[in-house]
């Protein structure tokens, strides 16, 4: 029992570290001790006084390591504030999460500018470090840097972290050029419903790759010498599955065509940046790539991800619901055309800048201003198609938007088994939606949204928008355990708060 309470005391200084963005040896440093010291402290291997937690929290500027703070994170929400000014939007997500699985390819320094900071990361990071990979964020923590062993530590992988996070996946691409063998544990993530990774194995059994699967563990072993003879068809247009299969072809000794490929943000940030390794690309923006490999690559490399479209339409309908005025800055309009040109015909009134270029060189940016609009339902059922159709992570925030427009929308989120299904939360703070099957939600607005307390759904982008319709309502609402949230949003709260919500992080104690 003691050694369990060591354990999760050791995993609270290291988060806290992390958030901080210090080395173990910086802690050290402040603490008077040796890096071997944190290491073990942060292993749950040594024993540490209350003095030493005190001495911790303090050096940390963090309460993380405080009684009774390791609990859940709850927000409470003030809602009907209207939101004002103007607010960035940052990095994707998505496309850090795969750059980081990328860095695997790479025997040189990898750095990574403006990388989100968030729960899905901070599980990457875990992953790898725990393998020998040394990463620290550098420029005041804004930037991430990662430097690979000779040899990766496969046998010492932290299976908790990597269980947390469904990227894990993306390992197989990369690794299968490092190793014969390895093992990786099952992967996480929102529960969507059942999502198989044989799409995955169609396309990687092509580069030798097999997989057998027992006690929450996925057994790779690769067959050396087998090389794709003809074009890889993908079996769906998934942008993970796209993903997989560039970065086994990255390093595979030849050119591999990819047909059916996702062509969405995430896979082209993806594109660019083994561009940037030396790789050759056709076709990004395509569902046919061309990859021309290179077996070994040892580069320096620094690259900037573009930023989220997801997120900015997260901001734009948090304008909406909350009939505001707001800027969305750095806007990456080609991945939310779709959806602009559904909002005008509901009656969004607003403008765009000029076009300018995102800090990789590749992907349009625009400023984005919402005005506060008399909406009306569309005409059409709103689903999502892949990329250049509505993004499949955009849908959800429909639900919201439509709950404050004049008419019935039907919301029809075909592709996750689950998701639909936790936007019925709504319910529970005024909405009107009916649930006619597990994927299609018919919407009812104008909605009087109400305050409430509720547990935060488990699925990522149905959570921000339960916590967008609590801005939108008056009243004090509490959103409960928001670790999904913390997934694939920095600050969120904070940055809200910035532009005029009213929403305060607590834990229980």
């Amino acid at each position: 029992m003691a050694d369990d309470y060591l354990v999760r005391i050791g995993k609270l200084i290291r988060d806290a570290r992390q958030h901080r963005g210090w080395t173990q040896s910086q802690l050290a440093d402040a603490l008077g001790t040796s890096q071997s010291a944190v290491n073990r402290i942060e292993r749950g291997n040594q024993n540490i006084s209350l003095e030493m937690i005190a001495r911790i929290g303090e050096a940390l500027d963090s309460e993380i390591v405080s009684l009774g703070y390791s609990g859940p994170m709850h927000l409470r929400v003030v809602g009907g504030r209207r939101l004002s000014g103007a607010i960035d939007v940052r990095t994707s997500k998505n496309a850090c999460v795969a750059l980081l699985c990328a860095s695997l390819l790479n025997k040189g320094r990898t750095v990574l500018r403006r990388v989100a900071r968030i729960e899905e990361v901070y599980r990457l990071l875990e992953v790898l470090n725990s393998i020998g990979v040394r990463t620290r964020w550098i420029n005041d923590g804004v930037d991430l840097e990662l430097v690979p062993p000779a040899r990766l530590d496969m046998e010492s992988m932290d299976a908790d972290a990597a269980r947390r996070t469904r990227s894990i996946i993306m390992f197989l691409g990369p690794l299968l050029h490092r190793m014969d063998q390895f093992r990786l544990p099952y992967a996480g993530g929102c529960d969507l419903g059942t999502r198989t990774i044989e799409p995955h194995m169609i396309a990687l059994r092509r580069f030798g790759l097999d997989i057998t699967a027992t006690e929450g563990v996925y057994h790779a072993r690769v067959e050396a010498g087998v090389s794709p003879g003809r074009p890889i068809v993908l079996t769906e247009r998934g942008d993970t599955v796209t993903e997989n299969a560039l970065l086994a072809a990255a390093r595979h000794d030849g050119v591999t065509v990819i047909r059916n490929a996702s062509s969405n943000y995430m896979v082209q940030d993806l594109c660019f940046f083994l561009e940037a390794l030396g790789v050759q690309v056709e076709g990004v923006g395509t569902t046919t790539l061309t990859v021309h490999g290179v077996p070994d690559i040892d580069v320096d490399v620094d690259y900037s991800p573009s930023e989220d479209p997801v997120e900015a339409m997260s901001l734009l309908a948090a304008a909406v619901v909350t009939e505001s005025e707001l800027t969305i800055r750095r806007v990456p309009i080609e991945f939310m055309e779709i959806e602009l040109a559904v909002l005008e015909e509901m009656g969004l009134d607003h403008d765009r800048s000029a076009e300018y270029t995102a800090d990789n060189g590749r992907t349009r940016l625009v400023d984005l201003t919402v005005r506060p609009s008399k909406l009306e339902a569309p005409i059409d059922k709103i689903h999502p198609m892949p990329f250049p159709g509505l993004n499949i992570d955009n849908v959800p925030f429909f639900a919201a938007i439509a709950a404050t427009a004049q008419g019935q929308t039907l919301i029809h989120d075909w592709v996750y088994d689950n998701r639909a299904i936790y936007l019925t939360d709504l319910n529970r703070l005024g909405g009107r939606l009916q649930l006619l099957d597990p994927h299609r939600v018919l919407v009812e607005g104008p909605t009087r949204w109400r305050a409430a307390e509720m547990m935060c759904p488990p699925a990522l982008r149905p959570a921000v928008v339960v916590l967008l319709a609590m801005m939108a309502a008056e009243g004090t609402s509490v959103l409960r355990n928001v670790y999904v949230i913390n997934r694939g949003y920095e600050e969120l709260a904070e940055r809200l708060n910035s532009v005029g919500a009213q929403i305060e992080i607590f834990r229980d104690i």
